[in-house]
């Protein structure tokens, strides 16, 4: 890639647009720059998750979702471009199966909350579900590849996942919602 980010301070988008992949230009408040800056809050917030103690094989999974994300980024960055496969959608289908297995049924809702490595697992879910509908929102302006959808369903699904793993390797467990407590 070289020296591609040389200079930060541009003063190109000073006029409210910003460059794409492609060398064109569009609107700072597009469905497309809504839909990477999205994907951008969320690969931060993993970030952020990475910082909490967690299991080494958890760590380096968060860490290739980061650099899917990149390439989710790059490739809405770049109308028409694909870098986003079938085969991420795979990985996550199988991650969810893997985590799924070491944990017990669900018999209730549960709240968002428990361990701060949890929480933070969360807030990365809800996060992804935001970029989920921006992706979806520019799919039905532009045509987008069907990959990114998926690959961003399944990652907020196995990001509820974690957050249930997350709070058994902090030595708790699920909290749960009750349905049935008095309002105060």
């Amino acid at each position: 890639m070289g020296n591609r980010l040389s200079k930060i301070a541009t003063r190109t988008g000073d006029n409210g647009t910003t460059g794409l992949g492609d060398g064109s230009r569009t609107s700072k408040d597009s469905l497309r720059i809504h839909a990477i800056g999205d994907v951008d809050e969320l690969n931060s917030n993993l970030g952020l998750l990475l910082c909490e103690a967690m299991p080494d094989d958890l760590r380096d999974e968060l860490v290739g979702f980061q650099h899917d994300l990149f390439d989710l980024g790059g490739e809405l960055c770049i109308p028409g471009y694909q870098m986003i496969k079938e085969e991420h959608v795979e990985k996550l289908d199988a991650l969810l199966a893997k985590y799924n297995a070491t944990l017990p049924a669900l018999t209730e809702f549960i709240l968002p909350a428990g361990s701060r490595a949890a929480a933070i697992a969360h807030v990365c879910r809800t996060i992804c579900r935001r970029a989920e509908r921006s992706i979806v929102t520019l799919g039905n302006a532009e045509p987008i590849h069907e990959h990114p959808r998926q690959y961003v369903n399944r990652l907020s699904d196995l990001m509820f996942v974690l957050a249930r793993v997350l709070n058994r390797y902090a030595g708790g467990g699920d909290v749960l919602w009750q349905h049935e407590r008095k309002s105060r």
